[in-house]
Protein backbone atom coordinates (compact mmCIF):
# COMPACT_ATOMS: atom_id res chain seq x y z
CA UNK A 1 0.00 0.00 0.00
CA UNK A 2 2.46 2.61 -1.25
CA UNK A 3 1.45 5.42 -3.57
CA UNK A 4 -2.02 5.79 -5.04
CA UNK A 5 -2.57 5.75 -8.84
CA UNK A 6 -2.37 9.56 -8.68
CA UNK A 7 1.07 9.32 -7.06
CA UNK A 8 -0.12 10.45 -3.61
CA UNK A 9 1.62 8.68 -0.74
CA UNK A 10 -0.12 6.79 2.05
CA UNK A 11 1.12 9.39 4.55
CA UNK A 12 -0.47 12.18 2.51
CA UNK A 13 -3.81 10.39 2.47
CA UNK A 14 -3.65 9.70 6.21
CA UNK A 15 -2.93 13.38 6.84
CA UNK A 16 -5.96 14.30 4.73
CA UNK A 17 -8.14 11.99 6.81
CA UNK A 18 -6.89 13.27 10.16
CA UNK A 19 -7.14 16.90 8.99
CA UNK A 20 -10.82 16.43 8.17
CA UNK A 21 -11.69 16.49 11.88
CA UNK A 22 -11.98 19.94 13.45
CA UNK A 23 -13.74 21.85 16.22
CA UNK A 24 -16.88 22.35 14.12
CA UNK A 25 -17.08 18.73 12.99
CA UNK A 26 -15.25 16.49 15.50
CA UNK A 27 -17.10 13.30 14.47
CA UNK A 28 -18.62 12.04 11.23
CA UNK A 29 -19.59 8.94 9.28
CA UNK A 30 -17.10 7.07 7.14
CA UNK A 31 -18.68 8.39 3.96
CA UNK A 32 -18.63 11.93 5.35
CA UNK A 33 -14.97 11.56 6.31
CA UNK A 34 -14.07 10.23 2.87
CA UNK A 35 -15.95 13.09 1.21
CA UNK A 36 -14.34 15.74 3.42
CA UNK A 37 -10.88 14.28 2.87
CA UNK A 38 -11.45 14.02 -0.87
CA UNK A 39 -10.71 10.29 -0.96
CA UNK A 40 -12.56 7.36 -2.59
CA UNK A 41 -14.75 5.55 -0.08
CA UNK A 42 -12.88 2.27 -0.52
CA UNK A 43 -9.53 3.97 0.14
CA UNK A 44 -10.89 5.76 3.20
CA UNK A 45 -12.39 2.51 4.52
CA UNK A 46 -9.09 0.65 4.22
CA UNK A 47 -7.05 3.43 5.85
CA UNK A 48 -9.58 4.05 8.62
CA UNK A 49 -9.54 0.38 9.60
CA UNK A 50 -5.76 0.61 10.14
CA UNK A 51 -6.03 3.92 11.98
CA UNK A 52 -8.71 2.52 14.29
CA UNK A 53 -6.52 -0.51 14.96
CA UNK A 54 -3.73 1.80 16.18
CA UNK A 55 -6.05 4.11 18.14
CA UNK A 56 -5.49 7.16 15.93
CA UNK A 57 -9.19 7.16 15.00
CA UNK A 58 -11.95 5.92 17.28
CA UNK A 59 -15.38 4.51 16.47
CA UNK A 60 -18.08 5.98 18.69
CA UNK A 61 -21.07 3.93 19.93
CA UNK A 62 -23.26 5.46 17.20
CA UNK A 63 -20.80 4.33 14.51
CA UNK A 64 -19.37 7.76 13.80
CA UNK A 65 -15.62 8.29 13.68
CA UNK A 66 -13.50 10.80 15.63
CA UNK A 67 -9.84 11.52 16.26
CA UNK A 68 -8.46 9.06 18.83
CA UNK A 69 -6.77 9.77 22.13
CA UNK A 70 -3.70 7.98 20.80
CA UNK A 71 -3.31 10.81 18.28
CA UNK A 72 -3.24 13.35 21.12
CA UNK A 73 -0.78 11.19 23.07
CA UNK A 74 1.68 10.89 20.20
CA UNK A 75 1.39 14.58 19.33
CA UNK A 76 2.09 15.63 22.92
CA UNK A 77 5.21 13.53 23.40
CA UNK A 78 8.29 15.70 23.10
CA UNK A 79 6.28 18.50 21.54
CA UNK A 80 7.98 21.89 21.41
CA UNK A 81 4.57 23.47 21.85
CA UNK A 82 3.91 21.43 25.00
CA UNK A 83 7.23 22.48 26.54
CA UNK A 84 6.51 26.09 25.66
CA UNK A 85 3.02 25.91 27.17
CA UNK A 86 4.27 24.36 30.40
CA UNK A 87 6.87 27.09 30.87
CA UNK A 88 4.47 29.89 29.92
CA UNK A 89 1.36 28.90 31.89
CA UNK A 90 2.31 30.35 35.31
CA UNK A 91 3.02 33.72 33.68
CA UNK A 92 -0.14 33.55 31.56
CA UNK A 93 -2.16 32.94 34.71
CA UNK A 94 -0.75 36.18 36.16
CA UNK A 95 -1.87 38.07 33.04
CA UNK A 96 -5.28 36.42 33.14
CA UNK A 97 -5.75 37.47 36.77
CA UNK A 98 -4.92 41.06 35.84
CA UNK A 99 -6.86 41.53 32.58
CA UNK A 100 -9.87 39.18 33.05
CA UNK A 101 -10.02 38.50 29.30
CA UNK A 102 -8.76 35.79 26.94
CA UNK A 103 -4.99 35.37 27.15
CA UNK A 104 -3.27 33.42 24.38
CA UNK A 105 0.13 32.09 23.42
CA UNK A 106 0.91 31.70 19.71
CA UNK A 107 3.77 30.73 17.41
CA UNK A 108 4.47 31.02 13.71
CA UNK A 109 4.11 27.66 11.99
CA UNK A 110 4.06 26.92 8.24
CA UNK A 111 3.14 30.46 7.28
CA UNK A 112 0.30 30.95 9.78
CA UNK A 113 -0.26 31.86 13.41
CA UNK A 114 -0.89 28.75 15.52
CA UNK A 115 -2.43 29.17 18.98
CA UNK A 116 -0.83 26.72 21.39
CA UNK A 117 -2.53 27.88 24.60
CA UNK A 118 -5.53 29.96 25.65
CA UNK A 119 -6.77 30.91 29.08
CA UNK A 120 -10.43 31.84 28.75
CA UNK A 121 -12.52 34.36 30.59
CA UNK A 122 -16.09 33.33 31.51
CA UNK A 123 -17.10 36.95 30.98
CA UNK A 124 -15.95 37.06 27.35
CA UNK A 125 -18.25 36.45 24.39
CA UNK A 126 -15.37 35.99 21.95
CA UNK A 127 -15.31 32.55 20.36
CA UNK A 128 -11.92 32.69 18.67
CA UNK A 129 -8.22 31.99 19.17
CA UNK A 130 -8.84 28.42 20.32
CA UNK A 131 -5.96 26.05 21.00
CA UNK A 132 -4.78 24.55 17.68
CA UNK A 133 -6.63 27.23 15.70
CA UNK A 134 -4.73 28.99 12.93
CA UNK A 135 -4.98 32.57 11.69
CA UNK A 136 -3.31 34.44 8.82
CA UNK A 137 -0.20 36.21 10.07
CA UNK A 138 -1.32 39.64 8.85
CA UNK A 139 -4.79 39.30 10.43
CA UNK A 140 -3.74 38.63 14.02
CA UNK A 141 -1.93 40.79 16.53
CA UNK A 142 0.17 37.79 17.53
CA UNK A 143 1.14 37.29 13.90
CA UNK A 144 2.16 40.90 13.40
CA UNK A 145 4.30 41.04 16.53
CA UNK A 146 6.04 37.79 15.58
CA UNK A 147 6.56 39.02 12.03
CA UNK A 148 7.98 42.31 13.32
CA UNK A 149 10.73 40.44 15.16
CA UNK A 150 11.36 37.87 12.42
CA UNK A 151 14.34 38.00 10.02
CA UNK A 152 13.88 40.20 6.92
CA UNK A 153 13.73 37.10 4.70
CA UNK A 154 10.72 35.77 6.63
CA UNK A 155 8.98 39.14 6.38
CA UNK A 156 9.64 39.31 2.64
CA UNK A 157 8.27 35.80 2.11
CA UNK A 158 5.04 36.56 3.99
CA UNK A 159 4.46 39.94 2.33
CA UNK A 160 5.16 38.61 -1.17
CA UNK A 161 2.02 36.44 -1.04
CA UNK A 162 -1.52 37.70 -1.72
CA UNK A 163 -3.00 38.83 1.61
CA UNK A 164 -6.76 38.42 2.03
CA UNK A 165 -8.89 40.60 4.30
CA UNK A 166 -10.49 38.72 7.20
CA UNK A 167 -12.42 41.83 8.30
CA UNK A 168 -12.86 45.26 6.69
CA UNK A 169 -10.00 46.47 8.93
CA UNK A 170 -7.48 43.76 8.09
CA UNK A 171 -4.32 45.36 6.72
CA UNK A 172 -3.41 43.81 3.36
CA UNK A 173 -1.02 46.34 1.80
CA UNK A 174 2.65 45.26 2.18
CA UNK A 175 3.89 48.86 2.50
CA UNK A 176 1.44 49.66 5.29
CA UNK A 177 2.21 46.38 7.06
CA UNK A 178 5.93 47.19 6.93
CA UNK A 179 5.18 50.57 8.50
CA UNK A 180 3.30 48.86 11.34
CA UNK A 181 6.11 46.32 11.79
CA UNK A 182 8.62 49.14 12.25
CA UNK A 183 6.35 50.77 14.85
CA UNK A 184 5.93 47.45 16.67
CA UNK A 185 9.70 46.96 16.89
CA UNK A 186 10.07 50.50 18.25
CA UNK A 187 7.47 50.29 21.02
CA UNK A 188 7.59 46.54 21.70
CA UNK A 189 3.91 45.67 21.29
CA UNK A 190 0.98 45.81 18.88
CA UNK A 191 -2.64 46.80 19.53
CA UNK A 192 -4.68 47.07 16.34
CA UNK A 193 -8.47 46.83 16.67
CA UNK A 194 -10.62 44.73 14.40
CA UNK A 195 -7.99 43.16 12.15
CA UNK A 196 -9.02 39.58 12.97
CA UNK A 197 -12.40 39.96 14.69
CA UNK A 198 -14.21 43.24 14.14
CA UNK A 199 -15.43 43.71 17.72
CA UNK A 200 -12.14 42.96 19.45
CA UNK A 201 -8.61 44.30 19.90
CA UNK A 202 -5.66 41.98 20.25
CA UNK A 203 -2.74 43.31 22.30
CA UNK A 204 0.39 41.25 21.74
CA UNK A 205 4.03 41.30 22.82
CA UNK A 206 6.96 39.09 21.76
CA UNK A 207 8.46 36.29 23.82
CA UNK A 208 12.15 35.75 23.08
CA UNK A 209 13.94 32.43 23.20
CA UNK A 210 17.61 31.44 23.04
CA UNK A 211 19.60 33.75 20.78
CA UNK A 212 16.99 36.48 21.32
CA UNK A 213 14.83 35.10 18.53
CA UNK A 214 11.07 35.64 18.74
CA UNK A 215 9.80 32.27 19.98
CA UNK A 216 6.15 33.13 20.64
CA UNK A 217 3.63 35.92 21.08
CA UNK A 218 1.73 36.59 24.30
CA UNK A 219 -1.64 38.18 23.66
CA UNK A 220 -4.65 39.58 25.50
CA UNK A 221 -7.94 40.00 23.63
CA UNK A 222 -10.28 42.77 24.81
CA UNK A 223 -13.46 44.44 23.51
CA UNK A 224 -12.33 47.21 21.21
CA UNK A 225 -14.39 49.88 22.96
CA UNK A 226 -12.35 49.42 26.13
CA UNK A 227 -9.45 51.85 26.55
CA UNK A 228 -7.44 49.09 28.21
CA UNK A 229 -4.19 49.12 26.23
CA UNK A 230 -2.11 51.26 28.68
CA UNK A 231 -3.16 48.99 31.54
CA UNK A 232 -2.66 45.65 29.81
CA UNK A 233 0.66 46.23 28.03
CA UNK A 234 2.76 46.36 31.26
CA UNK A 235 1.21 43.08 32.46
CA UNK A 236 1.94 41.43 29.12
CA UNK A 237 5.52 42.72 28.99
CA UNK A 238 6.25 41.56 32.53
CA UNK A 239 4.89 38.08 31.78
CA UNK A 240 6.71 37.90 28.43
CA UNK A 241 10.01 38.73 30.13
CA UNK A 242 9.38 35.95 32.63
CA UNK A 243 8.59 33.42 29.89
CA UNK A 244 11.68 34.53 27.95
CA UNK A 245 13.89 33.92 30.99
CA UNK A 246 12.32 30.50 31.50
CA UNK A 247 12.91 29.56 27.85
CA UNK A 248 16.54 30.63 27.94
CA UNK A 249 17.25 28.79 31.19
CA UNK A 250 15.52 25.65 29.89
CA UNK A 251 17.68 25.44 26.76
CA UNK A 252 20.90 24.21 28.42
CA UNK A 253 19.00 21.28 29.92
CA UNK A 254 18.74 19.69 26.49
CA UNK A 255 15.25 20.78 25.60
CA UNK A 256 14.34 21.41 22.00
CA UNK A 257 14.71 24.80 20.34
CA UNK A 258 11.39 26.60 20.79
CA UNK A 259 11.46 28.47 17.51
CA UNK A 260 8.76 27.61 14.97
CA UNK A 261 8.96 28.47 11.30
Amino acid sequence: MANSPSGESVISRVVRLMSAFDRDLPAMTLSGLARRAGLPLTTAHRLVDDLVLHGLIERLPDGNLCSGMRMWELAARGSRALNLRELALPFMEDVQAAVHQHTTLAVLDHGTVLYVERLSSPHSSLDAAHIAQRMPIHAASSGLVLLAFSPPAVQAEVLAKPLKAVTPETITGPALIRKHLAEIRQRGYVALPGIGVTEWTGIAVPVFGPGNSAAAALNAIVPRQEAAVPLIVPALLTAAHGISRALKSAQPEGRADFRHR
